[in-house]
């Protein structure tokens, strides 16, 4: 068996031709208190600082953001044009209940 494990909605199956399971499927990043699609770094930076994330500038080449209570990093492409999906599921995983990844 060949192929790529998705978790979709609960349940977790195994897609032997994944190019056709993602082609077409563009995801967003959701801030769920507000509804608001994240549609650039402006906007994604108000809801990180309003969440506690300190802007880090340890790498010129990239986007960072540090919690203080935490040793997690947000760490994003310079380019809004280049931020994907493992971004957005970076950005969910460290900030559970306040972001989501859904389908456009």
């Amino acid at each position: 068996m060949s192929g790529v494990w998705v978790f979709k909605n609960g349940v977790l199956r195994l897609v032997e031709n994944p190019g056709d399971h993602f082609q077409g499927s563009r995801k967003v990043l959701v801030h769920v208190p507000t509804n608001e699609v994240i549609t650039s770094y402006a906007i994604l930076e108000t809801k990180l600082y309003n969440l506690g994330w300190e802007r880090y500038y340890d790498d010129p080449e990239l986007l960072q953001y540090h919690k203080r209570s935490t040793t997690h990093l947000i760490s994003l492409p310079k380019d809004f044009n280049k931020f994907k999906t493992m971004h957005m599921y970076d950005i969910v995983v460290k900030n559970r209940n306040e972001f989501e990844v859904r389908d456009m």
